[in-house]
């Protein structure tokens, strides 16, 4: 008898997730066991929850043990390592058959009138294949799916051929179309929990994000969901921008910048797409900073043209661009515009104007392990194939049953924010039922992401007419028309530097400069249990305006130390210019005990945070060094007698305590501080 394993989520069952299992049977699967499995497996998460959801019983998505351990299995002994391919090969020989998860592609070979497949981690082709298989599944001939396939292996002296043979072949994709149910099983959710359950179903916690961050994540999802869709993001690296497009969708493909597929995706003929685009609902391009497609894309970009034949040629797949920055905001704002990380070739007026939506990518999160699902959400494939289907409904003109337009928009403008709004209710309101209320946050949303496009050409091209980002309620129950604005978060986070266009002046005067006020030469001296001590009062008039700033101290090893470090960063942040970087190098020692993974994890944390302010924090160890001292390129030395460790030992570790919070709460060791003034070349 099987044993039963409770697998529920490690919280409480709650109602949404009873709500999920009731509404959804057979189509939900446990997101963190998911996850579990997929981390050693070679395969996208798709096939991962597609062996999983097929492996649980069908009425419990919880599932047993036994299931649980199956697909294991499965993974480990049958999906193909490319490393491990050989063996694999010599396994199916020596066997005479052996059932393989890998990726298939199919050609036909005129030559000698057969279907031939080729195995992407196996590295095996010319495997015969019978033509039933291939209509079954026609897709095989395009992009290739994923698939459980048994090979057999028979060699025939008489015959040149590969002895290669696929004898059976199962997809590992959902295929049903599911719409109508889905569809019809919306309205037991609230909005609030219908996102939530999207979120979980591309493996995040929706607890741990804001509503404008949700938004903003499905956004993510409009290329899966709106044809010919065009999405630009920019943001720091580690957000997640590329796991969309590499783990959600057998629809999608991400194109990085030395992938040969690229020159395959488009004709550079001024034709048509080329065959390879035209069989995906999504290209990303990641980091593309190499090749030059921009002509071509905005040929594809304008939609259906004459082609060769009488038909025009349909130009459905949407186009995603995905790129890091190395500048936070304000420094882009001051020194140029948010495009200014594009590629130069990219920096096309006419190719950005054609973007639909400009994401954000500064506002999301690192990715880390919270912020991961432990509950219930749509198997992937299945809500993949969803999306696919709802690319066959258009809602864009929706929103005009309660709103008007501002008259000043851009046909380009007009036609990024329908298509987002679209793509927006087609996610949250697939049966397009929505009142004012439900599409307001929908259209203000599909506003900003175009304005933000909108407003940084305006910033490349001072001649160009502004467009009003504005819209207003119509309707029988509105007697006078309120206008309603919509503004982009960095325009009210750095109103000084976001209107200002290029031949403006100076852009480097945009922002005040950093006063430098109450740093002096001297020595003071600092008694056992002093309070009202602060890294700011001690350290702050030193480190204000400084561009680069070297930190030698060797005790920032254990956590409370590194906690300190990080609080010597705050300071930094508060004192220096933030449309400018400034780089903090950091030297101490290399903590050898039970914390020395610890101290490097901690130091790439860091890393990723401050950087995403504008702080570069580098580090060195150097076991020998006994000095402290703090030196910056403003021409100070500030030698700490205790270097940061100032303050006594308290409860750092509960929140309700404001010592946490407050430093001149605190009570300090008895230490010494001299600040001299220096020569800035010794950094």
């Amino acid at each position: 008898m099987t044993m039963m394993r409770d697998l529920r989520p490690p919280e409480e069952t709650n109602e949404l997730d009873r709500k999920i299992s009731e509404a959804f049977p057979g189509r939900i699967v446990r997101k963190d066991l998911a996850a579990e499995l997929k981390e050693h497996a070679p395969v996208p998460s798709y096939v991962v929850e597609h062996l999983l959801s097929d492996q649980t019983a069908k009425a419990d998505p919880t599932g047993t043990d036994d299931d649980v351990a199956r697909v294991r299995t499965m993974l480990a002994t049958n999906a193909v390592r490319r490393e491990e391919a050989p063996g694999m090969q010599s396994r199916i020989r020596e066997r005479g058959f052996y059932d393989v998860i890998d990726q298939v592609q199919v050609t036909l070979n005129g030559k000698l009138d057969q279907y031939e497949a080729r195995f992407s981690n196996l590295g095996i082709n010319q495997v015969t294949i019978d033509a039933a298989l291939v209509v079954r599944d026609p897709k095989l001939l395009t992009t290739g799916i994923w698939c459980m396939c048994r090979i057999g292996y028979k060699r025939d002296g008489a015959s040149r051929t590969a002895p290669w043979r696929i004898l059976d072949l199962k997809p590992l994709q959902t295929s049903r179309d599911d719409r109508e149910h889905y569809i019809a099983m919306r309205p037991k959710f609230s909005d609030e929990e219908w996102i939530d359950l999207l979120m979980r179903s591309v493996g995040l916690n929706p607890s741990m994000f804001g509503e404008r961050i949700k938004l903003l994540h499905l956004v993510r999802l409009i290329p899966f969901v709106e044809s010919n869709y065009r999405l630009l993001e920019l943001g720091p690296k580690g957000t997640g921008k590329s796991h969309t497009y590499t783990e959600f969708s057998p629809h999608g493909t991400l194109v990085s910048d030395d992938d040969p597929v690229a020159s395959r995706l488009f004709r550079d003929d001024g034709e048509a797409p080329g065959d390879q685009v035209r069989h995906w609902d999504t290209v990303a391009f990641d980091e593309f900073s190499g090749r030059d497609l921009v002509a071509t894309m905005k040929r594809h970009m304008d939609g259906p043209v004459p082609s060769a034949t009488t038909q025009p040629e349909r130009r459905e797949a949407s186009l995603a661009f995905e790129g890091n920055t190395s500048h936070n905001v304000p420094y882009l704002l001051k020194h140029a515009d948010l495009f200014d990380e594009l590629p130069p070739q990219y920096h096309d007026p006419d190719f950005l104007d054609r973007i639909h939506y400009f994401l954000p990518g500064w506002e999301f999160e690192q990715v880390r392990a919270e912020v991961f699902s432990h509950g219930y959400g749509f198997v992937v494939d299945y809500l993949a194939q969803i999306l696919h289907r709802l690319r066959e409904i258009d809602f864009s003109r929706a929103f005009e049953r309660h709103f008007t337009l501002s008259r000043t928009l851009s046909a380009h403008d007009r036609e990024g924010v329908a298509k987002t709004f679209s793509g927006l209710m087609k996610l949250m309101h697939p049966d397009g039922q929505a009142s004012a209320e439900q599409m307001q946050p929908l259209l203000r949303c599909a506003m900003e992401g175009r304005k933000r496009v909108t407003d940084q050409l305006h910033r490349m091209d001072g001649t160009t007419s502004e467009s009003d980002f504005s819209y207003t309620r119509v309707g029988p129950d509105v007697p006078v028309a309120v206008w309603i604005s919509v503004h982009t978060l960095e325009e009210g986070d750095y109103p000084e530097l976001y209107g200002r266009r290029q031949g403006d002046g100076n852009v480097h005067d945009a922002a005040p400069s950093i006063e430098r006020t109450g740093a002096q030469e001297g020595h003071v001296a600092f008694t056992e249990n002093q309070t009202g001590v602060t890294y700011d009062g001690l350290f702050g008039p030193y480190i204000a305006g400084a561009a680069r700033i070297v930190l030698k101290d060797p005790y920032i090893r254990k956590p409370y130390q590194i906690r300190n470090f990080t609080e010597f960063l705050e300071t930094v942040l508060m004192f220096t210019d933030r449309t400018e970087e400034v780089h903090v190098h950091l030297v101490t020692r290399r903590n050898d005990g039970r914390f020395a993974s610890e101290q490097t994890e901690k130091f790439s944390e860091i890393q990723s945070t401050f950087g995403r302010l504008g702080i570069t924090f580098t580090y060195e160890f150097d076991d020998t060094g006994h000095d402290r001292s703090i030196v910056t390129d403003t021409g100070w030395r500030v030698v700490p007698g205790r270097g940061l460790d100032i303050y006594q030992p308290y409860n750092d570790g509960n929140w309700l305590n404001p010592l946490t919070r407050r430093q001149q709460l605190r009570r300090v060791r008895a230490f010494e501080v001299t600040t001299i003034r220096t020569d800035q070349s010794d950094i």
